[in-house]
């Protein structure tokens, strides 16, 4: 599938849309103030161990501590963390594993999120053009979307040709340590790869990986030990040359920089790189800027009249498919069917547009003909298959639901360009008027009882106190007659709906 990737930089931020066939399918932004922390490697200290949750928190010198789960630690015997008990059984405990104070190599594997801090790992991974090298493992792997299985069954022998090679010819130091085998996971652009070319990216990672160790021997925790590429270059380091039409960029600085990248490793990318310099925005080609903002509203409209609505949580995402005008011609199960298709089309591309990513759950209109549940789940799983995170479909259950698993690195579009709203924080409904009226009244008989006034003021919103003076006046004299004490109102135009105060006076 053809991409062409629109590329808007500022010095506050970098947006980047990915557009395939016309239509905007991927937009990420990273802030200068808040730039992402994935793959960069940490020298922590712990400063918490959880027996209760098997876990750690790990502070690495950034705001909120890092969590590091027992599941993300790596045996002492690859020589990543500095243990003292070499001779405890396989199943440890993190207790035995980590205590407080102690140091430790980490990597960043998600992006605080929400409320959450890092997530951690000390299965190191570090990344080039065409491998991901992963130090004192022993696994040699070839990326998926690689299917010729000539072609596979070439490259790992070539991998563990060269990788033989590369590990004979470790230092003393680096077998004493225990670190002298290096794991490698063949990346998708490494498809066609030559010998040579594949043994110049794993001796530039070798250099990489003993220039890290040098500096973690000598670091003082916490600091950060190695810095992953920005956002832009990590994108471009993942590409798929052969799917990018063409890079449009619109920042001369950002361009230049981006073809001495290239250049060194990815000289296949320059042909299609320009620097863009048209009157318009960049982000209006293909109405780019309008479907960012259509990606941030609740509810999803598809061309036949139907819809989707998506809902955030904490927990999770749900996503709701609905008929809404549309009718069908022929009968409800057919116009069922026509709307949940599209509607599995549509929702794989919000996925990818809103980086929506953990536990989503998709309520389908339910179909009562097993071959069209069958039709749409395979559609579902065709058009997710372009998705460039692992994402995991279950079948259709017996409520009609369909659960997906979308890895998630960073948060979504929505938590990176909104907040909560400050009135209904976050809850999306506020109060009736009526209903602050009644508690009102309840507030009132409250202050009343508790103490002595001689007259009680109401300081409320425009609304409320037109419903006090007008629908419910009957209510306040009785009110009044009952506490005997006079009541008067006061409208107050800084307040929010649901704000308001009983002043005794």
């Amino acid at each position: 599938m053809s991409e062409e990737i629109l590329v808007n930089r500022t010095p506050q931020e970098t947006r980047v849309a990915v557009v395939e066939n016309g239509v905007l399918q991927e937009f990420i932004v990273e802030r200068t103030s808040k730039r992402g922390l994935v793959g960069n490697i940490y020298l922590g200290t712990v400063s918490r161990v959880l027996p209760g949750m098997q876990a750690a928190f790990i502070d690495i010198g950034i705001e909120r501590t890092a969590f590091l789960h027992l599941f993300d630690i790596v045996s002492n015997k690859n020589g990543n963390n500095k243990t003292d008990d070499e001779s405890a059984p396989t199943e440890r405990t993190i207790e035995q594993l980590l205590k407080e104070g102690q140091e430790v190599l980490v990597q960043v594997t998600k992006d605080p999120l929400g409320s959450k801090g890092a997530r951690l790992t000390t299965h190191l991974s570090i990344p080039s053009r065409f491998l991901v090298m992963m130090p004192g493992e022993d696994t040699v792997g070839i990326s998926q979307r690689i299917e010729n299985s000539a072609e596979r069954e070439r490259l790992k022998n070539l991998i563990m040709s060269c990788k033989q090679s590369i590990e004979e010819s470790a230092t003393s130091e680096e077998k004493n340590q225990g670190t002298q085998t290096y794991g490698f996971i063949l990346r998708t652009a490494g498809e066609g790869i030559s010998d040579q070319e594949l043994m110049t990216d794993m001796k530039f990672l070798k250099h990489l990986w003993r220039s890290i160790s040098a500096k973690a021997k000598k670091a003082k925790a916490p600091c950060v030990i190695h810095k992953d590429l920005p956002m832009l270059l990590r994108m471009f380091r993942s590409l798929d040359e052969n799917c990018v039409e063409k890079i449009r960029i619109d920042s001369k600085e950002t361009y230049d920089n981006v073809v001495a990248f290239t250049k060194e490793f990815i000289p296949g990318l320059i042909p299609k790189l320009r620097h863009y310099l048209g009157e318009h925005p960049i982000l209006d080609l293909y109405a780019a800027e309008d479907e960012i903002q259509k990606a941030l509203e609740r509810k999803v409209s598809l061309k036949s009249g139907g819809h989707l609505v998506i809902d955030q949580t904490e927990a999770m995402t749900t996503i709701d498919v609905n008929t809404g005008t549309f009718v069908g011609n022929r009968n409800l199960e057919e116009t069922i069917f026509k709307t949940n298709l599209e509607a599995s089309q549509a929702l794989s591309r919000q996925l990818r547009l809103r980086n929506l990513g953990g536990i989503i759950i998709v309520d389908f209109i339910d179909m009562s003909n097993v071959d069209h549940q069958r039709q749409v789940l395979r559609a579902l799983e065709k058009s997710l298959s372009h998705d460039h995170s692992k994402v995991g479909i279950s079948e259709i259950t017996s409520l009609g639901l369909v659960q997906i698993t979308r890895k998630r690195t960073r948060e979504s579009l929505e938590h990176i360009l909104c907040e909560p709203c400050p009135i209904c924080k976050g809850s999306g409904s506020i109060k009736t008027v009526e209903t602050i009226c009644y508690e009102i009244f309840r507030e009132i008989l409250r202050e009343a009882r508790q103490f002595e006034a001689r007259k009680l003021l109401v300081v409320a919103t425009q609304d409320v106190v037109d419903r006090l003076l007008d629908t419910d006046s009957d209510e306040v004299a009785e009110l009044e007659a009952f506490i005997k004490i006079p009541i008067t109102f006061q409208a107050e135009p800084m307040y929010v709906p649901e704000q308001y105060d009983v002043v005794l006076l």
